[in-house]
């Protein structure tokens, strides 16, 4: 049944919205616009805008002109084998992003370069892109750096002595003491950070995050320079680390 009229605007929405989900995972077929309409009293006007955010996030799938459960309903139940690092860290990076409105990243650690697990990019006209599965030098990013300070001396000495690190700037760290240096600094702090290292007027900043007391990886945030102020990184660095310590509790059984 429909909320009253006295309902708050945004608790209608919620209402409407699990109505939709709740009515499709009953039915045994597609259903049409105008059946979910008349069948939840919704009005079309506001049926289109939660159909069309549903089918985003992938709650509701079209099928031709009609709609079904879409295939992120099931991640909503806990698996037997658990979920993924790449479904755990994913709605962690997109909060983030949101809350930003900057390119938010979680990447991991490939040999000695980084990988994109997930990604979600700022919505402004001047952002960082990447894409998941996008691959990059340890050097040169935050992410790599905060992976770079995890590793142990064995592990740094050899990545010192066998990967070529270029120069995509004029800043970027190349030298082997200037890049321990920074390296120490992130363990101190927690925070890797790159200015202009691997793209001009970018900035980035980053955190590594364990679970079960092993590095998965980092979360890091890309901020283009005209926009970065002491009150934006200060949140950004709050939100990477609220992030991490999220990731390192338990997975719910």
């Amino acid at each position: 049944m429909a909320p009253g009229s006295d309902t708050p605007a945004t608790v209608k929405s919620a209402m409407r919205t699990l109505d939709i989900l709740e009515f499709l995972a009953r039915q045994n077929r597609p259903m049409a616009a105008h059946e979910l309409a008349t069948a939840l009293a919704i009005p079309v006007s506001s049926l289109s805008y939660l159909l069309s955010t549903l089918v985003e996030r992938g709650y509701v799938q079209r099928v031709g002109r009609r709609f079904a459960s879409g295939p992120a309903v099931a991640q909503l139940q806990p698996q037997a084998g658990g979920s993924s690092l790449a479904e755990r860290v994913a709605p962690l990076v997109r909060g983030i992003g949101q809350q930003l409105n900057e390119t938010t990243s979680f990447f991991v650690q490939r040999a000695f370069e980084i990988e994109a697990l997930a990604t979600e990019v700022g919505r402004q006209a001047l952002r960082y892109s990447l894409e998941v599965g996008q691959r990059a030098p340890m050097h040169a990013f935050s992410a790599g750096k905060a992976l770079l300070a995890q590793l142990d001396e064995t592990e740094l000495a050899h990545y010192f002595a066998t990967v070529e690190r270029r120069a995509f700037t004029a800043h970027t760290i190349t030298e082997e003491a200037a890049l321990r240096a920074e390296l120490a600094e992130v363990r101190r702090t927690g925070i890797a950070r790159t200015r202009e290292e691997n793209s001009p007027g970018i900035v980035g900043l980053a955190r590594a995050a364990a679970i079960d007391g092993q590095i998965a990886g980092a979360f890091s945030v890309a901020i283009p320079i005209a926009r970065l102020t002491d009150e934006l990184e200060r949140k950004a660095i709050d939100l990477i680390s609220r992030a991490a310590d999220m990731l390192s509790k338990p997975a719910a059984l």
